[in-house]
């Protein structure tokens, strides 16, 4: 019988995403609002007209530049393969990666590890990069090279994975030893 686990990761919304959205409901308010300005003193009666139909295709650019803000990760372990994937707003999914649990050469919660080494392709599917929480494993990609792996996977996934992993790293994972 083959073991099937998945994981959502929703991620953590930063400054910078709330920029994104304060600046688009402002150009929102603002362009309209200059078109019906202009339309006075001009006397240019369809600039309201411009203005009236701008805002409402503003109101559709606005709603998905909202949506697209909302990202989660997806792990999912099944007979010894790990597939991440991206989810952009519920409705467009991106695997960002798919490999073999016995190919990852390192995984370690410290990142000290992991800092004098030099990757390929960086992927990070975890809530908050300076997360304490998270996991990080390497291992080599047929299509990239060298790869670092930053996810947070819990102990379902965990426990998923141990039956496929190398025996170093179960000892030091599970056991806390090496």
């Amino acid at each position: 019988m083959e073991i099937f686990n998945e994981q959502l990761v929703k991620r953590v919304k930063k400054p910078k995403q709330l920029i994104i959205k304060i600046l688009s409901v402002a150009l929102l308010i603002t362009i309209p609002a200059l078109c019906i300005a202009l339309a006075y003193p001009l006397h240019l009666a369809y600039l309201i007209y411009v203005a009236f139909f701008i805002f409402l295709i503003g109101i559709y650019i606005v709603w998905y530049v909202f949506s697209i803000q909302r990202v989660e990760y997806e792990y999912s372990v099944s007979g010894g393969i790990i597939e991440v994937s991206k989810i952009i707003a519920l409705r467009k999914r991106k695997t960002m990666c798919k490999l073999q649990i016995s190919d990852i050469e390192i995984l370690d919660k410290d990142e000290k590890v992991i800092d004098t080494m030099r990757f390929a392709k960086r992927i990070e599917a975890c809530a908050d990069i300076n997360d304490q929480n998270n996991y990080y494993a390497v291992f080599n990609s047929a299509a990239y090279g060298k790869t670092l792996l930053v996810f947070a996977p819990n102990e379902k996934i965990l426990n998923a994975m141990k039956g496929h992993l190398k025996k170093d790293i179960v000892l030091k994972i599970f056991y806390k030893r090496g």
